[in-house]
C-alpha cells in the first residue's frame, strides 16, 4: 500500500540580488509550500495608492495594463499560454508605450462620443421643433433647451466653443461668423449667460412673428453631427486595428507582470535582513536534490539550503504543526484526488486512499449505471475532453473519471444486454459468450426479474455480490486504519475500539458465522460464543483499554460506572454501525435494478409510439436517464465512499499540501 509522499522542511538564505528568481524557479516548480503563508502578511495592494504601489510596482503595472485590455476589447485570458517569466526593462518601456497609447485613443473615444452625444440630441430637439408653429419666444418654455441668439467677435468664437465644453453648443448662423446661437440644458444656462457676458455677447433681436428654429442653426447641427460621426468611426477603427496588431505584446505583458505581482506578494512577507532573505518551506524528499542543483546554477552558489526531517523541526515535534500532505500519483489516479480532499486531508505518513477511491468508484459506478450505449456517451465525453475539444461547465479537469466511469458502464451494460436501454441489440453477444460455458442465454447477467423461481434467485444472488462489495470496502477501511495507527506508534487505538483489530475481528467472525449458519448449516458452538463475546467486549471497552495499554492513568477517566455506560452505548453503536455499513450496499444492487427498470420503460414506450416519435421518445429517455440518473448514481456512490469507506480511517484529518505555484486570476485577489 503506497504512503503519502515523504517530506522534508527546506531552509533557504538568499541574496537580495537572487531573490526574485529564487522565487521564479520555486513557483514554476509548484512543489514548495511556504511554511507561513507569506503572502498573507503583505498588505493589499491594489495600484492606487502610493505605499502600494512601491510595495508591488508589478501589480500596478497589471493593473493598468488588464485596463488597456478591456479599452482594446481583447478577450481575457484562462491561464498562462507562454513560458513563465518575470517583467524586463524592455517589457517595462512597452508596457509604459502601449498603456500611454491606450489611454490616448481611450480618452479621444470618449470625448468624441460625449460629444456625438450632445449634438445628436441638440439636433434631434431642434429638430422636433423646427416646425412647430410657436413662437420663438415660447420655445424656452416648450423645451428642454435654452436658446441665445446673437453677435460675438468672430475671432472669439473658436475660444468661446472651447470654453463652453460639454455644456453648451454653440454654432454659426449663415455665412457670418458673427452670428451666432447658442443651446443648452436648462440647468446650464446660467453659466453659459456669464460666458457669454465675458465675450461681449449681443443678444438680437428675434421677430416677435418668428417661428421655430433657424434652418442654419439645424443644418449646422446635422453638419457637426454628420462629422462627428465620421471621427468617432475612424476612432474606433483606429482602436481595432491598434488592438490586433498590439494584442501579442499585451498578452505577453500581462504574463509577465502576473508572475511578477505575484513573486512582489511573496517577497514582502519573507523574513530578510537588508541584503539577504530566508525562506523556510515543505518539500517532497524526491525534490531535494534537483532544487540544489538548479538553485546551485542559477544563483552560482550563492544560495544556503539546508532540509530537516519532520521530527526534528520542533513545531512538528510539539503539536503545533501538521506536515502537509502530498500525493503523487498518475494520471489516472490523480483525477481521485479531489474526492479525497473534500472529505479531509489523510495524516501524513498514513496510506495514501486515492488508489482505493479510484478503483471502488469505479466500480460502484459501473455496477449501478450497467448500459453498455450510455456508458459510451460518459467515455466519449472524456475522451473529448482530454482532448481539449469539449468543455463542461468546469468537469473538463474530471475527464479521466469520465472514461473511467464510462467503460464500466459499458462493461457492465455489455453483461446484463442493455445498450441505450434496448434489450435487443447485445443479444448475439450474450448467446455468444454464454454459449461458450453451456446453454446459450440472452444476457450473461439478466437484471429484469421475469417471476420465476430462477429469476428471483438470481436477484437474491446479485444482492448478496453487492453486499459482498460492500464487504470489502469496509474491510479496506478497517486495514488501513489498523495499519495506520500502527505506523503512528498508536497501538492501543490500533488494538482496541470499533475500528481497531477487535472491532475488525468482531465483524469479520460473525459475518463468518452468520454464512457458516446459513450455508453450510453450521451448528454454533461455545468456542463462537467466546470469540464474538470477547472482541465486542474489547470493543466495547477500547477507550479505557487504549489509557490502559498506553499508560494512562486513571483508566477510567470520568470513573467506572461511567465507563460501563460508555461501553453500552459502545456496544449499541458497534453492532448498529457495522449492520448499518452492511446493508447500506444494497442500494447498489437497488440502483442497478432501478436503471434496468428504467431501460425497460423506455423500450416498451418506443415500441408503443410510431416512428418518428419513437426516435425522440428512445433520445429524450436516454438523455434523461444519462444527466438525472448518473448524477445520482454518482452522488450516492460518493456518499458510500464518504460514510462506509473513509468513517473507518478519517478519524483525524491531515494538513493538504498547498504549494506555491504561479495562478493568472490570483492577481485578481
Amino acid at each position: 500500500m503506497s504512503r503519502t509522499t515523504t517530506m522534508r522542511l527546506v531552509e533557504l538564505m538568499v541574496y537580495k540580488e537572487d531573490i526574485h528568481n529564487v522565487l521564479k524557479y520555486l513557483g514554476k516548480l509548484g512543489e514548495f509550500q511556504f511554511q507561513d503563508d507569506v503572502a498573507a502578511k503583505t498588505p493589499a495592494a491594489d495600484g492606487s495608492s502610493e505605499t502600494a504601489a512601491k510595495l508591488n510596482p508589478d501589480l500596478g503595472m497589471f493593473n493598468q495594463l488588464e485596463n488597456a485590455r478591456a479599452a482594446l476589447d481583447i478577450p481575457d485570458l484562462d491561464g498562462y499560454i507562454e513560458e513563465l517569466d518575470i517583467p524586463s526593462e524592455q517589457d517595462y518601456d512597452d508596457a509604459q508605450k502601449l498603456i500611454a497609447t491606450v489611454d490616448e485613443l481611450h480618452q479621444r473615444e470618449l470625448e468624441l462620443t460625449d460629444s456625438l452625444k450632445r449634438v445628436s440630441d441638440a439636433y434631434t430637439e431642434a429638430l422636433a421643433f423646427s416646425k412647430l408653429k410657436v413662437p420663438y419666444s415660447q420655445l424656452e418654455s416648450l423645451s428642454f433647451l435654452t436658446l441665445r441668439i446673437g453677435r460675438i467677435n468672430p475671432e472669439l468664437f473658436t475660444p468661446l466653443k472651447t470654453t463652453l465644453g460639454a455644456r453648451g453648443i454653440l454654432v454659426q448662423l449663415g455665412n457670418d461668423a458673427s452670428r451666432v446661437m447658442v443651446a443648452c440644458a436648462k440647468k446650464a444656462r446660467f453659466f453659459v449667460d456669464a460666458e457669454l457676458k465675458k465675450v461681449d455677447f449681443v443678444e438680437l433681436e428675434v421677430p416677435k412673428d418668428f417661428k421655430g428654429i433657424p434652418d442654419d442653426a439645424i443644418e449646422h447641427l446635422q453638419a457637426e453631427k454628420n462629422a462627428l460621426e465620421q471621427q468617432v468611426s475612424e476612432v474606433q477603427s483606429e482602436r481595432r486595428n491598434f488592438a490586433e496588431t498590439h494584442k501579442d505584446k499585451l498578452l505577453h505583458l500581462l504574463q509577465v507582470y502576473s508572475v511578477g505581482s505575484q513573486i512582489y506578494a511573496v517577497e514582502n512577507g519573507l523574513e530578510s535582513t537588508q541584503f539577504v532573505y530566508r525562506i523556510t518551506g515543505w518539500l517532497p524528499a524526491y525534490r531535494i536534490k534537483t532544487l540544489i542543483d538548479n538553485l546551485d546554477k542559477m544563483a552560482a552558489g550563492r544560495v544556503g539550503v539546508r532540509n530537516f526531517l519532520p521530527e526534528e523541526v520542533p513545531s512538528v515535534v510539539s503539536g503545533s504543526e501538521k506536515v502537509p500532505v502530498h500525493l503523487k500519483h498518475g494520471r489516472l489516479v490523480k483525477n481521485f484526488e479531489r474526492m479525497i480532499f473534500s472529505y479531509g486531508s489523510p495524516l501524513y505518513g498514513t496510506i495514501d486512499p486515492t488508489p482505493f477511491v479510484a478503483l471502488f468508484f469505479t466500480i460502484l459506478f459501473g455496477i449501478m449505471f450497467g448500459d453498455a450505449g450510455q456508458g459510451l456517451v460518459f467515455l466519449i465525453i472524456g475522451i473529448l475532453m482530454a482532448k481539449k475539444l469539449f468543455k463542461l461547465g468546469g468537469w473538463e479537469k474530471f475527464d479521466v473519471i469520465f472514461i473511467a466511469i464510462g467503460v464500466s458502464s459499458t462493461i457492465m451494460g455489455l453483461l446484463t444486454g442493455e445498450f441505450f436501454a434496448n434489450a435487443e441489440l447485445l443479444k448475439p453477444f450474450g448467446r455468444f459468450v454464454t454459449g461458450l460455458f453451456g446453454t446459450p442465454r440472452d444476457q450473461i447477467l439478466p437484471m429484469m426479474p421475469t417471476g420465476s423461481p430462477e429469476s428471483i434467485k438470481r436477484m437474491f444472488l446479485f444482492f448478496g455480490f453487492t453486499v459482498g462489495v460492500g464487504f470489502i470496502i469496509n474491510s479496506t477501511g478497517l486495514i488501513i486504519n489498523i495499519i495506520n495507527q500502527l505506523s503512528l506508534k498508536r497501538y492501543g487505538r490500533a488494538i482496541f475500539g470499533k475500528t481497531g483489530i477487535t472491532g475488525a475481528l468482531f465483524f469479520w467472525y460473525t459475518l463468518a458465522f452468520g454464512l457458516r449458519i446459513a450455508f453450510l448449516h453450521h451448528v454454533p458452538n461455545v468456542l463462537d460464543w467466546i470469540i464474538i463475546g470477547a472482541s465486542l467486549l474489547l470493543t466495547a471497552f477500547g477507550e479505557p483499554l487504549e489509557r490502559l495499554f498506553e499508560g494512562h492513568r486513571p483508566v477510567f477517566e470520568n470513573g467506572l460506572f461511567a465507563g460501563i455506560i460508555g461501553a453500552i452505548v459502545e456496544v449499541i453503536e458497534v453492532l448498529s454501525s457495522y449492520l448499518s455499513n452492511t446493508v447500506s450496499f444494497l442500494r447498489v444492487g437497488a440502483f442497478a435494478l432501478a436503471h434496468a427498470v428504467l431501460g425497460y420503460i423506455i423500450e416498451m414506450l418506443m415500441e408503443i409510439t410510431p416512428m418518428p416519435g419513437s426516435l425522440l421518445v428512445g433520445l429524450i429517455g436516454n438523455a434523461i436517464v444519462v444527466v438525472l440518473e448518473g448524477m445520482i448514481v454518482a452522488i450516492q456512490v460518493v456518499r458510500l465512499q464518504y460514510y462506509e469507506f473513509f468513517s473507518k480511517f478519517f478519524t483525524e484529518t491531515g494538513r493538504e499540501f498547498k504549494p506555491f505555484c504561479f495562478t493568472y486570476k490570483a492577481v485578481r485577489k
